[in-house]
């Protein structure tokens, strides 16, 4: 009984996923504050880009 309480605490297998769900999460934080950032200056760009166009 005692090994095999003691191989669970040693039993890293879900720990990977945890790893990289939290890499993801970081991530997905920093795409969505740089697209924040720069969000203004995207749509007026965009805004030129129309309007030379003619649109």
């Amino acid at each position: 009984m005692k090994a095999k309480l003691m191989g669970l605490f040693k039993d890293e297998t879900g720990q990977a996923m945890t790893e990289y769900g939290l890499i993801l999460a970081l991530i997905a934080v920093v795409v969505i504050v740089a697209l924040g950032a720069i969000g203004g200056q995207l749509n007026t760009f965009f805004e030129t880009i129309k309007t030379a166009l003619g649109g």
